[in-house]
Formats: structure tokens, sequence, C-alpha cells
């Protein structure tokens, strides 16, 4: 089997696939990728057997289909010092052994026989299907990854929740200590249907979809999923289990509001941040008329820390702690340049919502707060 591509290409569409491959497989197939030329066209597979990964590019010339697997990290490294050129490929079906000519000079390397690689999940009858804007689904991936847990008690907090209905798209994710809540009203689904989308392939995702345009077509039973997207296929197993009522753990009346910058506040976060105790992380925000002042303190190295912000508050004085950590990665998620901080005492969450949302979109994060 002879082919001829692009080496710019292939490299770019193998590095995008290979961040599924696991540094450690069970088996040792999945270090490999798969390559199958029918048609003149070429696709690749990797797997770590949970997810799967097809991209598609098409061969400048080939003379005819077959399949192998070839080893991943050495074709990857050897690809990643070519500069654009065409390579060609030469395979000896017998022996499976791959010589990889280009402009001044050659590689050789084994493959492996690529009925050993393993197949990936077929969905079963009962699909669901719903079609979302590429950047609408990376912006709703972006706003809650950063909230999944990694929790082995409870596996349905480690992924981010697609709630479906008839009208709009809800992506949720929590650890238990924020929670994020981003409605999309550009994409909706025929029927209510919901799915937990692990962390890998939801990281996967977010580094695709940037290269991508136009629509993503997800289809989904009750143990894995499909993203199609123009040029790559991705194939996951859920997580299976019920999702937490997230509706009911966001407080709905809130009678203290404080309008801030946001660039403003995390700035001060920070700063004040590196005096908290890095046990816990913790900041008090102290709440006056139009002024907040956040202050830490780590009574074990006697180091403090104070700064004033001007703001928009007009309610009694009040003062709540929370994880400044945690804090500064919702506000860094939130692109608003002003931000509403919804609270009611300070044993209650505080409810994070950007001043404008986005076109056709509904973002709220809540964050729990610590003893003072």
């Amino acid at each position: 089997m002879k082919f001829i591509v692009s080496s710019s290409a292939l490299s770019g569409h193998l590095q995008a696939i290979s961040r599924v491959i696991n540094s450690k497989n069970a088996l040792p197939i999945l270090d490999c990728f798969l390559f199958d030329l029918q048609d003149g066209t070429l696709s690749v597979t990797a797997s770590d057997s949970e997810t799967t990964m097809v991209t598609m590019l098409e061969v400048n010339e080939s003379d005819s289909d077959g399949r192998l697997a070839i080893p991943a990290k050495t074709l990857l490294d050897a690809l990643r010092e070519i500069p654009e050129q065409p390579l060609a490929f030469d395979i000896q079906e017998g022996t499976l052994e791959i010589t990889v000519q280009y402009q001044n000079g050659k590689y050789s390397l084994m493959g492996q026989n690529a009925d050993e690689f393993p197949q990936s999940a077929q969905l079963g009858t009962n699909v669901v299907r719903v079609e979302m804007d590429a950047d609408v689904l990376l912006g709703g991936i972006n706003r809650t990854v950063f909230s999944t847990a990694d929790d082995e008690l409870r596996p349905v907090m480690n992924g981010i929740y697609f709630d479906i209905t008839t009208e709009d798209i809800t992506m949720v994710a929590t650890d238990g200590h924020k929670l994020v809540r981003c409605k999309t009203l550009s994409a909706k689904g025929s029927e209510r249907a919901a799915f937990i989308l692990p962390k890998k392939p939801a990281g996967l995702m977010k580094n695709l979809l940037p290269k991508e345009q136009g629509k993503v077509l997800i289809e989904f039973d009750d143990r894995n999923a499909v993203f199609t997207l123009e040029q790559y296929r991705m194939v996951c197993r859920l997580i299976e289990g019920r999702y937490p009522n997230y509706n009911s753990v966001i407080p709905q009346n809130n009678p203290y509001r404080v309008t801030v910058e946001r660039a403003l506040l995390v700035g001060a976060l920070r700063r004040v941040s590196i005096f908290s105790s890095q046990a816990s992380s913790l900041i008090k925000l102290k709440l006056q008329e139009n002024q907040m002042v956040i202050s830490a303190q780590d009574i074990d190295f006697s180091t403090s820390a104070e700064e004033t912000l001007s703001c928009q508050y007009s309610g009694n004085p009040m003062s709540i702690g929370f994880n400044s950590t945690f804090l500064i990665d919702i506000l860094n998620n939130i692109v608003a340049s002003e931000v509403v901080i919804e609270l009611a005492d300070p044993s209650r969450a505080g409810v994070i919502v950007p001043v404008e949302q986005e076109e056709n979109e509904d973002l709220l994060m809540l964050l729990m707060p610590m003893m003072l």
C-alpha cells in the first residue's frame, strides 16, 4: 500500500486527536494510531478504549486501500520536525514495515496489525439527536469545565451535565463548592433529554472546536455519545447516574446586590489572596455603602492584607468569606466587564452573574461561602 500526503496536514490532524491517548494503556495497541485508507481518503483513529477520536483527510495519491496501526509517539515526534512537503508512505502488507520518504531522507518503522485495534462503541436504538453551533458549544464547555469535580465517590459530578429541552439547552457543572449554569437559547432539542459528558472528552472538544465552523451534531443514547464535526468525530462513554437537582441549590431571593468591575476585583483578589492562609485560601469581603473591603490574613505567619474597592451597594453592612482561588476562577470565566454578586446572608451561597449577558445566553455562577 502506497500513498502521498501533506506533512503539515497530517501532523495537524494527528496532534489534534493524539490528546486522547493515555500515557499508560492496558492494551499496547492503544499506543498506536489506526490508519484506514479507503478511496483516497485517510481516516486516522486514536482511542483510550472509553473515548475514540477519528479524523479524515484527503491524500494526494494512493495505489490501494488498506489498514494498519502505527506507533503514535514515534510518528508524531518524527513529523513535528519536518517542514511542509509531501510525504510518501510505503507499507509492506506482509511484514507491516513502513517507509516514509521526504525531501532529503526517509524514516523506517514497524506497524502493527489493525485487527487488534478495538472497535468504537455503537449507539443503540433510542438515539437522541441535537445540533449546536460550534461556537455555542465551545462557549458552554469553556464556562463550565473548570467547575467539574474529581470525586471518586460521586462520579456524576465529574462531568458537564447537558439538560436538553424543547426551548433551550443548559450546561451545568459543579464540584459541591462552586456551580456554573450556562443556558443557551440558540440551540434546543426535539424532546426532553439529558446526558453527562465526562471531563476528558469535554477537554478534547474544547481543543478541537476553535478550529471548527458551522454545526456540531450530537447523538447519544444511555451509554455513549457521538460528536460529529466537520473534520473530526468523537465517540465517548457517558457518565451513568442521576445528576443532582441543580436548580434547587440556587438561592432565589437575594436582597443584597453588589455591582463591581470584574477586572478590578480579580486584580485585588490576586494581590490580597497572597496573604491568605495556604490551608483555606480564605478571603473576607466586607460590604458597606458603595464600598467593598477585601482582606485576608494568615495567623501562622503573622501576615495580612487589605484593599478597598468602590462598588455599587446600598444594603446593610455585611461580611462574607469565600475561597479566593474559587472566586478568581469564577470571575475569570465570565467575559463581561461588570458583574453582580447577589447575597442573602453570610451562610448562604453567593450568586455571581454578568451585568450584561451574552446574546441568547443566560449565565449564572454560584459559590458556597466559608465560615469567618
